[in-house]
């Protein structure tokens, strides 16, 4: 009942019952209990620290330490970066942190020129639709001028032809032989 009394009376008193250990001796390996602190897995394997994530295992004095959530990297005090697990046992703890930043700066700098891209690409289509509004603008303002100078030249025109005709000069088009009958 050694391992038993570490935990509070009535979590105890529960595990013990619920396995049926109340009053018999523990003979089979200690099961870890559900809210066991990281120094319990101390000297036993990485994979079962780990499985703890408030817990890193430091491999250079095979300890189980609780990770210093107060600092964002565990001090040098407690275990060296190099020696330090924490996730996975395969990669140190150095290695994990230059992984994931090297992947989280790939991630930024991708969806920073992507946004450029974007706003670049959107740049160049306004000012492509702007062009395209404006030469359509300079076309319909070259219409307008044609039939207005069209409008004007068929104005003097008319006004010639009444002054032709005022002096005698303008000759009927309507009959081209009438100009032999007065003869």
């Amino acid at each position: 009942m050694g391992k038993w009394a570490e935990l509070p009376g009535t979590v105890a008193l529960l595990l013990m019952l619920s396995l049926g250990m109340a009053g018999g001796s523990y003979t089979s390996a200690p099961v870890p209990p559900v809210t066991a602190a990281c120094s319990f897995y101390s000297g036993r394997s990485c994979e079962e620290c780990l499985k703890n994530v408030s817990c890193f295992w430091c491999i250079t004095n095979n300890t189980c330490l609780d990770y210093p959530v107060r600092n964002i990297l565990p001090p040098s005090s407690l275990c060296a970066m190099s020696a330090a697990r924490w996730g996975a046992c395969w990669i140190n703890f150095e290695a994990l942190i230059i992984t994931i930043s090297v992947v989280l700066g790939l991630i930024l700098l991708s969806t920073t020129v992507c946004c450029c891209y974007c706003c670049y690409c959107r740049k160049r289509s306004n000012s492509l639709m702007r062009l395209e509004a404006e030469e359509e603008n300079l076309m319909r303002e070259r219409e307008r001028r044609k039939q207005e100078a069209l409008q004007r030249k068929n104005e003097r025109t008319v006004k010639h032809n009444e002054i032709r005709k005022k002096y005698g000069l303008l000759q009927d088009m309507d009959h081209p032989y009438s100009r032999y009958e007065n003869e």
